[in-house]
C-alpha cells in the first residue's frame, strides 16, 4: 500500500447497465470493522459517520455473512461479543467475522476495542484478538491505538489514561471505575505490559515525540520500530491530531488490507484521513418524542444519568435482580412489568427508565441473572413500542445491549442522529415488525453526558463542543 487505503472494488462502469441490462455491482466498502461489544460497535459506526463515511452495522448470528455482501456503503461493521468471552472461545467468535470482512475488499479492517482497553488474559483478551487478526490477514505487526481524546482517553509513552466523571484524568490503574471493574479490573496502565500478559507476541510502543518530526522522518522511525518484528505496536495519542498522525503512519506503505486494533479514536482518525479532512460533522438534536430507557449497567455514570432523569420528571421502573436466581421472568412477573411500563407512559413523563435494582446489578460472567435480565428488558421495550407507541429506545450497558438486541431480533443499524461523544441514535432493522424502524441508542455504561436521556427525548439543544468540550449540559 503506497498511500491510505481505498476501496478494493472494481471501478464502476456507467455503461454496463445499458449494454448488458445487469447493474454494476456495488463497490467494496472503504473500511470494515468488528466490534467486541455492541455499544462499542455503534460508537465506531458513529465515528466513521462523523468523518463523512456512511455505514451499516450488522447484528446477530448472520452478521458476518451479511457483512460479506456488497451493500454500497463506505463502512460495514459486525457487532460482536468478544469482549465478554473467555479467551479460549474468542477465536471461534472473531475469525469468521474477520474472514467475512476480508472478503469485502475493504482496504482497512479494524478490531474495535474499548477505549479503556478492557481485557485480561482470561477474558476479552486483546492479545488473542491480535493473534486472530494475524491468522486472517498475515503475520505482520498490528497497530493498536486505544486513545480517544474527545472521550477523555489518552496514551502517552505507552501508558493509558482515562478521565473520570468529575473531569479528572487518571492513570488507568488508578482510574476510579476501571481500576475496580467487576470483570476486567485494570491493574496496569502500561499497555505494553498489559498486552504482554495476554499474548506471546512481542509488543512494542511508538511514542508521541515522533509526531513532532517531519513525516518522512517519523515514518522511518515507525519502520524501525516495526522492523524489529513486534506482533503489536502501541501508538500514543493525546489529541485528535496525534491520532490522525499515528493512523497515517500505520496506513502509509503498510499492507493491504491493513488490520489494526483501536478505539473510536482510531475510527475517526482513519475516516478523516480517507476523506482528506480533519473536520467532523456537528452533533444534532432530535425533535420531542417519548422514550423508553432500559439499563443493566451499574456504572457510576449510569447511576448519575438515572438520578438526573428522575429529578427531571422521568418515570422509573426498577427490576429486582437476585445475585443467584436473576430476574423473575414468570408470566405473572412479565405481566406486572408490562403494566408498570404502560402506567408510566400514560403520565406526562417524557419517558420511562427500566433498570436493574439497584441501578445496575453486578455483572458476573456466566451467571443466569445476565440472561434473565435481558429477557425482562427486551419485554419492556416490546411493551413500550408495540403497546405504548414509543419510537425511541435507549439500551444502557455493553453486555446488556448485546442481550437486548439479540432478543429483539436486531439485524442492522444505520446512524440517524449524532448526539454527543459516545452517543448516537440509529435506525434499527429488526425481525420484530413492531420494533423495526425504531430509533435506537446503544450506550455504554460510562458514556454520554448526564442529561443524555433528555437529549434523546428532544428536550435539549444540540451539543456545541467548541464551548462545551466534554459534551456536558450547561450549569
Amino acid at each position: 500500500m503506497t498511500g491510505t487505503p481505498t476501496s478494493g472494488g472494481t471501478p464502476s462502469d456507467p455503461d454496463r447497465t445499458r449494454r448488458t441490462g445487469v447493474p454494476d455491482p456495488p463497490e467494496a466498502p472503504r473500511v470494515a470493522f468488528y466490534g467486541d461489544d455492541v455499544t462499542g460497535s455503534t460508537d465506531a459506526l458513529a465515528q466513521f459517520h462523523r468523518a463523512g463515511l456512511r455505514g451499516v452495522l450488522h447484528f446477530g448470528r448472520d452478521a458476518a455473512a451479511a457483512a460479506a455482501g456488497r451493500s454500497g456503503h463506505d463502512v460495514v461493521g459486525v457487532a460482536g461479543v468478544a469482549r465478554s468471552l473467555p479467551t479460549e472461545r474468542m477465536a471461534d467468535e472473531i475469525r469468521p467475522a474477520l474472514e467475512a470482512l476480508r472478503q469485502t475488499g475493504a482496504g482497512f479492517v479494524q478490531y474495535k476495542m474499548c477505549s479503556t482497553a478492557d481485557s485480561s488474559p482470561v477474558r476479552g483478551s486483546l492479545g488473542r484478538a491480535a493473534e486472530a487478526g494475524r491468522e486472517v490477514f498475515g503475520a505482520v505487526p498490528v497497530p493498536l491505538l486505544a486513545a480517544q481524546p474527545e472521550f477523555g482517553r489518552y496514551t502517552a509513552f505507552g501508558h493509558h489514561f482515562a478521565r473520570d466523571d468529575d473531569g479528572r484524568v487518571h492513570r488507568l490503574d488508578r482510574q476510579p471505575t476501571m481500576s475496580r471493574h467487576p470483570v476486567t479490573p485494570m491493574g496496569e496502565s502500561d499497555l505494553v505490559l498489559h498486552l504482554t500478559g495476554q499474548t506471546a507476541l512481542p509488543v512494542a510502543s511508538f511514542d508521541l515525540t515522533a509526531y513532532e518530526l517531519p513525516f518522512h522522518r517519523a515514518r522511518r522511525r515507525y519502520d524501525a520500530t516495526t522492523g524489529d518484528g513486534p506482533g503489536i505496536v502501541v501508538l500514543d495519542a493525546l489529541t485528535c491530531e496525534h491520532a490522525r498522525y499515528a493512523a497515517r503512519l500505520a496506513l502509509t506503505g503498510g499492507p493491504s488490507p491493513l488490520f489494526a486494533l483501536g478505539s473510536g479514536g482510531l475510527s475517526l482518525a482513519v475516516g478523516q484521513l480517507l476523506n482528506g479532512t480533519g473536520t467532523t460533522e456537528p452533533y444534532g438534536a432530535p425533535g420531542p418524542g417519548r422514550v423508553i430507557v432500559v439499563s443493566g449497567s451499574r456504572a457510576a455514570r449510569t447511576t448519575a444519568q438515572i438520578r438526573r432523569a428522575t429529578e427531571h420528571g422521568w418515570a422509573t421502573v426498577p427490576i429486582p435482580v437476585d445475585p443467584s436466581d436473576g430476574c423473575d421472568t414468570s408470566p405473572a412477573a412479565l405481566a406486572g412489568l408490562r403494566d408498570a411500563v404502560l402506567r408510566s407512559l400514560a403520565t406526562d413523563a417524557p419517558g420511562v427508565v427500566v433498570h436493574a435494582l439497584p441501578a445496575g446489578h453486578r455483572d458476573e460472567p456466566g451467571t443466569d441473572p445476565r440472561d434473565t435480565l435481558g429477557d425482562s428488558l427486551a419485554h419492556a421495550v416490546r411493551t413500550a413500542v408495540a403497546d405504548g407507541g414509543v419510537r425511541r429506545v435507549v439500551v444502557v450497558g455493553g453486555d446488556t445491549a448485546g442481550r437486548v438486541t439479540d432478543r429483539l431480533g436486531a439485524r442492522a443499524a444505520e446512524i440517524d442522529t449524532l448526539l454527543s461523544p459516545g452517543a448516537a441514535m440509529c435506525r434499527l432493522t429488526c425481525d420484530d415488525p413492531h420494533v423495526d424502524g425504531v430509533s435506537l441508542l446503544l450506550k455504554g455504561g460510562q458514556a454520554g453526558p448526564v442529561d443524555i436521556f433528555d437529549r434523546v427525548a428532544g428536550r435539549t439543544g444540540a451539543i456545541d463542543l467548541t464551548t462545551d468540550p466534554r459534551g456536558e449540559p450547561g450549569t
